[in-house]
């Protein structure tokens, strides 16, 4: 079955929440049993690194960036999808509709979480001016304080990224987000 490569697409798996790099090892296990590597590429927990400081030492650790999802590529054909689903602590594929066939991500999602960005609108970003100003509020619109709103204290053009004041349990804290993760309130 040559074909089997070209129709791959990624799909998100959801699973149990603190089991997903088990649960990777699980389908990537089974996938081998089975000898189904034609149709599945890459299975992905997508990860952040983050320091903590225990002790006062600084821990370099992965910390899961979207806790219960796992990212597959793959050719969901025939029993794969069934495969996959019946694996430990699967709870089933992200779909348009509970039980439904499973519904691969758009491009633009699979860069934004493996945070790849196509080139393409990277260039066509760099004509736009900035079309934030210093001390103006900005709702954040992506990320893990999605809904919060904050006031810009830095912009870095070249990066094209933002420092932004976000008020969190009371507190101030500076975020640093890209472009995209912000709108005008």
């Amino acid at each position: 079955m040559a074909e089997s490569n070209d129709n791959k697409k990624w799909y998100v798996v959801r699973a149990v929440s603190g089991q997903e790099n088990k649960i990777k090892n699980y389908i990537e296990n089974e996938i081998s049993r089975l000898e189904l590597q034609d149709f599945v590429d890459e299975v992905l927990v997508p990860t952040e690194k983050v320091v903590q400081i225990r002790n006062g030492k600084k821990i370099n650790k992965e910390r899961v960036y979207f806790p219960g999802y796992i990212m597959i590529k793959a050719n969901l054909s025939g029993e794969i999808p069934h495969i996959i689903k019946s694996i430990t602590n699967v709870i089933g594929f992200l779909g348009e509709t509970k039980g439904g066939d499973p519904v691969p991500l758009r491009a633009s999602e699979v860069n934004r979480m493996l945070g790849k960005v196509d080139e393409l609108s990277l260039q066509a970003d760099a004509n736009i001016a900035i079309p934030f100003t210093m001390g103006e509020t900005v709702k954040v619109i992506d990320g893990p304080f999605n809904g919060f709103d904050g006031t810009i204290e830095k912009i870095n053009e070249e990066k094209r990224k933002l420092e932004v004041m976000v008020k969190i349990f009371g507190r101030k804290t500076p975020l640093e987000l890209s472009y995209m993760q912000v709108e005008k309130v």
